[in-house]
């Protein structure tokens, strides 16, 4: 599928699989059910995103044996059933005259454990507690972090498309002039480009020039780009609903002996993590398998943070590839590889891609050249 192509659209069977597998495994997780506020997790379950954030209840109910029910305001209940999950669940409206958390306790099990998502108002958890005080809850972050880790064949082409607009616009921003441009500059271009190649929703345009390439997460500023810097480059956005995330480092005009040194080490360094990508695989192998190699050329203490993050949805989601996270890999989930090397006050170096689990091993959905950019 490429930029232009619209991909098919899912079907209320789609979502009414995902809630199955939703409540399904939150009960073998010893949940009684999952809560899902409006955000990421109910447009992925139901394909329905509030047209307003409001302060009026609304909420998923998921429960194992029960049909799903989502709780709406009536004012809302139009935009709900045009959702296209709509059709494989239950409404239950409620007016402005009557108590929405009445309604909704009397959905749940009154001694149960929820998974809820964690941006729901503390408002309207609290209001549950007060009528259901027996009951707990948990956040969907710490009781199900792999709800949306693993992507089916439909969201994988979402996320493959995605990454081939974020490779066509690397492409593209090769051929822009870097040097006597503010980072803000090539920031706007990237952002741009990424709309040209498909993207509804530009999420970051990281543009980390000379000493600014040693902050991971540098703003794009008015920092003039010069000759001789090394310049990061991180963007991604959503693209029919499914995001990118990449990165890659560049340099204006040649770079100098250590500087392509640093860069080898960080492509030698993602490439091992790539290899170690496999199912059964605990994501911190992954973390490991790329710090081995930068601390070998030692440079331990200047990769400052994890390997990678889960994507879908949203830009970052679980899995995470950090050390601690004995997740196992499935087929199908798919997450960042981006290693990297930052040296204060002087450059840095990251270098990333979005890979999916595959029956034996890792895909890569950016395939980019990885070797140091020149640019003028």
């Amino acid at each position: 599928m490429s930029s232009t192509d619209q991909p098919a659209p899912f079907t209320a069977d789609d979502y009414r699989a995902r809630m199955t597998r939703a409540a399904e495994t939150a009960d073998a997780a010893g949940l009684a059910g999952v809560l899902v506020a409006p955000g990421p997790d109910m447009v992925h379950l139901t394909g329905y995103r509030p047209t307003a954030d409001t302060e009026r209840l609304t909420l998923l109910v998921l429960r194992a044996g029960h049909e799903p029910v989502l709780v709406v305001p009536a004012l809302e209940a139009a935009d709900a059933e045009r959702a296209p999950g709509s059709p494989a669940l239950a409404l239950r409206e409620w007016t402005d005259a009557a108590n929405p958390y009445t309604l909704t306790a009397g959905l749940l099990h009154a001694k149960g454990r929820f998974g809820i998502s964690d941006n729901a108002w503390a408002l309207h958890l609290l209001a549950l507690r007060g009528l259901l005080p027996d009951s707990s809850y948990a956040s969907l972050t710490e009781a199900l972090p792999m709800l949306r880790a693993v992507k089916d064949a439909a969201e994988l082409e979402r996320l493959a498309a995605a990454g081939a607009a974020a490779d066509a616009t690397y492409e593209e921003i090769l051929k822009v002039r870097f040097s006597g441009r503010r980072e803000s500059d090539v920031a706007a271009d990237l952002a741009a480009l990424l709309v040209e190649h498909g993207h509804s929703q530009v999420d970051f345009t990281v543009v980390g020039s000379g000493p600014n390439g040693a902050n991971p997460h540098h703003e794009a500023g008015d920092r003039t780009i010069e000759g001789g810097d090394m310049v990061v480059l991180d963007f991604g956005g959503l693209m029919h609903g499914y995001g990118s995330d990449t990165s890659r480092t560049v340099h204006v005009g040649e770079p100098t002996a250590e500087e392509q040194r640093v860069h080898d080490v960080v492509r030698e360094a993602q490439e091992a993590g790539c290899r170690a990508v496999r199912p059964g695989a605990a994501c911190q192998e992954i973390d490991r398998a790329a710090r081995a190699v930068i601390t070998e050329f030692g440079y331990g203490e200047r990769f400052i943070h994890r390997t990678g993050h889960g994507i879908g949805v949203t830009t970052h989601e679980p899995p995470y590839m950090i050390e601690g996270e004995e997740q196992p890999l499935v087929p199908g989930m798919c997450f960042s590889v981006e290693p990297g090397i930052y040296l204060p006050g002087r450059f840095g170096v990251r270098i990333e891609d979005i890979v999916t689990v595959t029956a034996s091993g890792g895909r890569r959905l950016n395939t980019t050249a990885r070797e140091l950019a020149i640019v003028e």
